[in-house]
């Protein structure tokens, strides 16, 4: 019998090298806190491994696409179409717009490969999974000068999100969100949902956001093996440490824990399960 989740990492990737030593271990310590997890791919060759980790193990399951920052002319989209139709494959991406990793003449071929990842979705109906950061503000050192001069001034959020309204027939999510509360209420006014990770347990930046949030709009996950949460920094993050994102929303919101666990669990259901 499968055994019951009581949290979940939205976003994770497990299949990256840096678990190349002990993934079994990482995996058996989510399973063992009752942890499921949605495993990432950010390149075709990611994307396959997401894929075969899923297959092997229970309450595991995979995105496939191309992160913003890999996007090249060499991506096969016919692959990435084919890999996107596995059962355990519960939405595509990462994808979208980074602003902040880019040069100028990179942001018609994010933008090109955005719309070739919301054509897939929309084809085989099953959500996005978004990566979206803004560029850098007028004052900071290493501006990217192009992206003051679009017409969001590199808000990465507003130009997915016009993109979206226009395309996208899918729901979609905004993975790792950190932008405006003004960028929150638009993307929640169409329909779309935040998660955020660790880093609540250890800056304050985030807190108004976590509490105007509607409680149906937002998940939890780890985006490991990066931002690892208070008890863990300065260490690998990891799918089980996901439990610490869920009680700091509920302790920033000032809301039962449990009542937390179980709205967030229902909301990815309800998104990575129930939208297809």
């Amino acid at each position: 019998m499968k055994k019951a989740i009581r949290y979940i990492d939205i976003h994770g990737h497990v299949n990256f090298p840096e678990y190349d030593a002990d993934r079994e271990e990482v995996i058996r310590r989510a399973q063992e806190a009752d942890v499921g997890m949605i495993t990432v791919g950010t390149d075709i060759e990611s994307s396959k491994r997401a894929i075969e980790l899923a297959e092997t193990h229970e309450n595991m399951w995979a995105t496939v696409g191309i992160h913003p920052t890999e996007v090249s002319n060499t991506v096969d989209f016919q692959e990435l179409r084919r890999l996107a139709l596995h059962p355990k494959v519960v939405a595509i991406g990462e994808c979208g717009l980074d602003y902040f990793h880019c040069k100028e003449s990179d942001i018609p071929a994010q933008i090109e490969a955005f719309e070739q990842h919301i054509a897939i979705a929309n084809e085989i109906k099953k959500p996005l999974m978004l990566h979206v950061r803004n560029g850098k503000r007028k004052g900071d050192s290493n501006l990217i000068p192009t992206l003051t001069l679009t017409k969001t001034g590199g808000n990465a959020y507003k130009d997915a999100l016009d993109i979206l309204k226009k395309s996208a027939k899918v729901p979609f999510n905004f993975h790792f969100f950190a932008g405006s509360i003004e960028d929150m209420k638009n993307i929640i006014e169409v329909g779309g949902t935040v998660s955020f990770t660790g880093v609540l347990t250890f800056t304050h930046d985030y807190d108004e956001l976590v509490k105007s949030a509607p409680l149906e709009k937002i998940m939890s996950e780890t985006d490991c093996p990066y931002v690892s949460p208070v008890p863990h920094r300065g260490k690998r993050n990891e799918p089980a440490y996901v439990i610490e994102v869920v009680k700091t929303i509920a302790r920033i919101r000032g809301e039962d824990e449990e009542k937390i666990r179980l709205v967030l669990l229902e909301n990815a259901r309800r998104l990575f399960f129930m939208s297809r």
